[in-house]
């Protein structure tokens, strides 16, 4: 996985090269190579759709070219990290099957659900700089949608919900309730061991935790480090799009991650490894 620093302008991913035929020079940089890079996210979205030609024009729903399946199909050859053995020409060309059936063709919808974003970044927590996750979703607003913090990750919080196994006895008893819960003062007598008191079904919840402490100020946000799209549009499919600054014409935004589900069971668990909730 590739993460771009945030001081580096947003340069993304592969375009068809073969199409540029005469590379022209624009203030010393190859013409063919700007062509081949997907500046930004929502071209991405376009090129996987096939909504813009090899120049970045946009096609519309009245264009000839718009959603044209050859094109889908050039663009969808190049919008892989070329670099990751992982991902099989056999996955590649059975996902390419699926996005561009006849039938039900697919295509990604910025503004639907099933899509999100994984932002490293690093906050100073308490005097010392930590790495936080933040998990960002589009969600609806007044004047169309915008941004918003869905989960929080981060190591330095886990101490905070880590339970203690190593005291025995630290316990309330099944009668508690006939001495009108008064021995609930042992559960606080000793501040580390507080979570054993608590049932087994709970689960850290990073983002109260973070919001807490960025509102009580021991929380500052520093810096960020990179980003990367997971993406559950596709029935079926999980990709993964990251940034990558490398030289040569695979470059950019590009498809880092794919895998194949089997049902909604595959979804969940996957969704679950990526919010880091399984570990």
């Amino acid at each position: 996985m590739y993460f771009l620093a945030m001081k580096t302008p947003l340069i993304i991913t592969a375009l068809l090269v073969a199409t540029v035929t005469n590379a022209q020079m624009v203030q010393g940089i190859d013409e063919s190579k700007l062509y081949a890079q997907t500046k930004q996210v929502n071209q991405f979205f376009r090129r996987f759709n096939g909504e813009e030609n090899e120049k970045g024009d946009r096609y519309y729903p009245e264009d000839k070219q718009y959603r044209n399946v050859k094109l889908r199909k050039k663009y969808l050859e190049i919008l892989f990290d070329a670099g990751n053995s992982g991902m099989s020409p056999e996955l590649k060309t059975e996902f390419a099957k699926t996005v561009l059936d006849k039938s039900n063709p697919a295509t990604l919808d910025f503004h639907r659900p099933d899509w999100f974003c994984e932002v490293h970044t690093i906050f100073n927590f308490k005097g010392k700089s930590i790495p936080v996750i933040l998990f960002m979703e589009l969600e609806n607003a007044q004047l169309g949608s915008k941004w918003v913090i869905s989960k929080v990750y981060s190591t330095a919080f886990e101490a905070e919900f880590k339970r203690d196994t190593a005291r025995v006895g630290k316990f309330l008893h099944p009668m508690s309730h006939e001495l009108d819960f008064m021995n609930l003062r042992k559960a606080f007598l000793y501040p580390d061991s507080v979570s054993q008191f608590a049932t087994k079904r709970f689960a850290p919840d990073h983002l109260t935790l973070f919001l807490y402490e960025a509102r009580t100020g021991t929380l500052k946000f520093e810096t960020v480090e990179g980003l990367r799209f997971h993406f559950f549009q596709i029935d079926g499919w999980y990709f993964e799009v990251a940034q990558f600054n490398r030289p040569g014409y695979n470059t950019g935004w590009l498809i880092a991650n794919l895998v194949k589900l089997n049902g909604e069971a595959d979804k969940n668990v996957l969704r679950k490894y990526l919010y880091h909730e399984s570990r």
